[in-house]
């Protein structure tokens, strides 16, 4: 009787090298076959938006090529995972289900009911398996004295520490085994993650190469090109001091592990002993601390953490919204930042941090209307992150911001992109002008705007509101939900 084959269920961990549950298989000497489910269903709202559709498809090709090179085919399959993933089971006899384990609550809930129904008796039982690897540390692994959540990063960031050197990376296979049986198999382009009419992801495809390779080689060029000047540039818009790592970890293209290691191996290696090493590691924890939050507060991507928030009087402004979206609100900074994101799918973490504020303390729109437009055109939109970092620039979440940090988007421009380099390649019409009037077109004198060839209020609009007025107003709405 032939061997029992062994599914291998890939899901955010799209990658041979350091793949634990694939290591785990090949070791049983079993076949495997290699699988993934696209469930449109389970996770509701927050199922992936258009430039994380994008970046699946691209993923998941370059994984197929990857299994190919070793005999496999990656049997891409539609439906609900409760579902589909027994039923594989049952149908090819499999031995047993291996994958990496995943935060969302519906990838939590899809874990358990898998297991149930694969390891309760019947006519097939299965074993099934749980791995860890897209992140450092397990969230059950890290708990206050008293065995509660963390809800501030600097302790976190202490405890992890404490507990040890994340694991080594696992190399990749050198053979895997193939399972000979003909299986169905969807056809990838039959699943339309691609953009069409209009095919708007010409930036997205300047920008970007998805995959473990593509993983692999962002890597080796942040280390080689920007660790030891990260302390100091990582908040600079306008240099290519950041790693831009985060869409590949977040699909697992790149294990945390690899990156922590590889940072530090990098650092030792050429006895680098500045602060760009720890500080580009605490970034890293940040996405680990978001994991920790998400995994204990489920309810974080739709609920502030802090319920008393629920109060604030947002304003329901749909103009004001789209001008946000669409990179027109008058401040160049903020614009500069929203056609970054329309364009590549990312967007600076700095300027990140100064469109949200703006969003929501000068706009007084709620958070989460922001959250949903990042959820959609983010390369990288991971529920966690996005939930997290929104909360936190609300000032509603885990250690999140002072209410009254409201960010100036002129004078963040004028220290974060003091020659207005950043604005002028994403707000070509104000390229013109120079670094002192950028940030603020609409104080520049009017012969220097035409000079510059920009006339406010037609080819650049006025500023949709007055910052220092927004201000005022936001403070009033946080005094009114501490009342």
């Amino acid at each position: 009787m032939p061997e029992r084959p062994l599914i291998v269920w890939f899901r955010q961990d799209l990658r041979l090298f350091d793949n634990a549950a694939l290591t785990a298989a090949v070791a049983t000497g079993a076949p495997v076959v290699p699988i993934y489910v696209l469930d449109e269903a389970s996770a509701g709202k927050w199922q992936p938006g258009a430039a994380s559709q994008w970046w699946l498809h691209h993923s998941l090709a370059a994984l197929s090529a990857d299994l190919a090179s070793y005999g496999l085919s990656l049997h891409m399959l539609r439906g609900r995972h409760i579902e589909v993933v027994p039923r594989l089971a049952r149908e090819i006899g499999a031995a047993g289900v291996y994958f990496s384990r995943a935060y969302e609550p519906w990838a939590v809930a899809a874990e358990k009911a898998v297991h149930d129904q694969l390891t309760q008796a019947g006519d097939h039982q299965a074993e099934v398996r749980r791995f860890p690897g897209f992140l450092l540390k397990e969230p059950e692994d890290i708990a206050t004295k008293e065995g509660n959540p963390y809800k501030v990063y600097t302790p976190f960031w202490r405890a992890l520490n404490l507990g040890g050197e994340p694991r080594k990376p696992l190399p990749r296979p050198q053979k895997i085994t193939p399972h000979r049986q003909k299986l169905k198999s969807d056809n990838l382009k039959d699943w339309n993650l691609l953009p069409a009419k209009p095919d708007w992801a010409g930036g997205f495809r300047e920008t970007w190469v998805p995959g473990e390779q593509g993983a692999l080689d962002r890597l080796e060029t942040f280390l080689e090109n920007a660790l030891t000047g990260y302390a100091g540039g990582r908040d600079r818009p306008d240099r290519e001091s950041t790693s831009r790592l985060s869409p590949h970890l977040h699909f697992g293209e790149l294990s945390p592990a690899t990156v922590w290691h590889s940072a530090k191996s990098w650092a030792a290696g050429r006895g680098y002993e500045g602060n760009g090493l720890e500080v580009f590691l605490k970034e890293l924890v940040w996405r680990e601390f978001s994991a920790h939050l998400l995994i204990h507060f489920p309810g974080l991507p739709d609920s502030p953490l802090r319920a008393e928030f629920e109060r604030y009087p947002w304003h329901d402004d749909n103009a004001a919204l789209h001008a946000w979206q669409k990179g027109r609100t008058g401040f160049p900074i903020v614009d500069a930042g929203m056609r970054q994101l329309w364009h590549t799918g990312w967007m600076h973490n700095r300027v990140r941090m100064i469109v949200a504020s703006f969003l929501i303390k000068d706009l007084l729109i709620d958070w989460r209307e922001g959250e949903h437009w990042f959820w959609d055109t983010l390369v990288d939109a991971d529920l966690a992150s996005n939930a997290a970092s929104w909360q936190w620039v609300a000032g509603c979440g885990a250690d999140a911001a002072p209410y009254f940090r409201i960010f100036n988007p002129m004078t963040q421009g004028a220290k974060f992109d003091p020659d207005g380099e950043y604005v002028r390649r994403w707000v070509p019409e104000l390229a013109g002008l120079p670094a002192r009037y950028i940030h603020a077109p609409w104080q520049a004198p009017q012969a220097e705007l035409a000079r510059s060839g920009v006339v406010i209020g037609e080819t650049y609009p006025r500023p949709i509101v007055d910052h220092a007025e927004a201000r005022k107003r936001a403070l009033a709405g946080y005094e009114q939900v501490k009342n």
